[in-house]
């Protein structure tokens, strides 16, 4: 296995502590605080260690504050219900006694019932498109500094963007995107690890969206980007080993606050899980040197 993917499943492999307590570890490689996506992961392991024999079909999560990588995060699960068909969980990631992530968690035992969906839009397939290393060699040099490490670490996740190519772009767009992912190598064949992967990969490009109508990108120094809160439906079964088409939409900013929803399809145009995300995007205003 990949060493980046072999990486992130460590992070999902949380210690047990005591019944309903976990603890997880963070990536020690230079961001300032914890990724929201990790965040989301390891919450959700979390709540799959006290459920048995269902899976999860809607989550809702907030980020209180930001997350300390050099400090473990522990994880506390609350048993809210447990029903005949549906079982629901409260999970609080702690950092020094204070909570820093807040998740409600519902699961559902396989059943059948009405079916429909939205088609998936028309995309080239990933294959023809630029790899993540393709499209960061012609602007690493424009980044700050103390970003370009952080830009050629390996990923664990494999990213294909269909709509945006310049990462660094001041090109006004309409408020859409669609990204191609998927782990960058073989998962084992657990339902519940592709779920988690697909989660901590669900936070990685659906803030950015807002952005794309006034000309800014991750790599503007002038904007402060950070997720408030996060919630997640599983629609279908997937491999998140294999492509998956990530459409993501932004209808609204305002308040310095940006609103995404995202839709997530396997490569045949089966919908397997919706998003919605609202995140800050404030606008820094830099003091001119005297």
């Amino acid at each position: 296995m990949e060493p980046a993917l072999k990486s992130l499943l460590d992070l999902l492999d949380l210690e047990d502590l005591e019944v309903n307590l976990f603890r997880g570890q963070s990536p020690q490689d230079g961001w300032q605080r914890v990724f929201g996506g990790q965040v989301l992961g390891q919450a959700l392991v979390a709540a799959y260690r006290t459920v048995e024999d269902r899976d999860v079909h809607s989550l809702h999560a907030y980020f209180l504050r930001p997350g300390d990588i050099t400090v473990p995060i522990i994880y506390e699960v609350d048993r809210i219900r447990d029903g005949r068909s549906f079982t629901t969980r409260r999970v609080s990631a702690i950092q020094r006694g204070r909570p820093i992530f807040h998740m409600e968690v519902s699961f559902q035992i396989q059943e059948p019932g009405l079916e429909h969906q939205f088609e998936m839009p028309e995309a080239p397939p990933p294959d023809g498109l630029p790899s993540w290393w393709d499209r960061i060699e012609a602007v690493i040099d424009r980044w700050p500094k103390r970003l370009q490490h952080m830009l050629k670490r390996d990923r664990p996740i494999e990213q294909r963007f269909v709509t945006r190519q310049d990462l660094l772009t001041n090109e006004k767009m309409p408020p859409h995107q669609m990204v191609w992912f998927r782990a960058i190598d073989k998962l084992p064949d657990d339902i519940h690890l592709h779920q988690c992967v697909l989660a901590y990969a669900s936070d990685m490009t659906l803030l950015d969206t807002s952005t794309l109508p006034h000309g800014l990108s991750a790599g503007n120094e002038s904007l402060q980007v950070a997720s408030l809160d996060h919630t997640m439906w599983v629609h279908r079964p997937f491999r998140a080993d294999e492509w998956l088409l990530y459409v993501q939409e932004s209808p609204s900013a305002s308040g310095a606050r940006g609103f995404n929803t995202g839709r997530v399809f396997t490569r045949d145009g089966v919908l397997i899980a919706s998003v919605a995300q609202e995140g800050l995007i404030r606008q820094i205003e830099r003091k001119k040197k005297s």
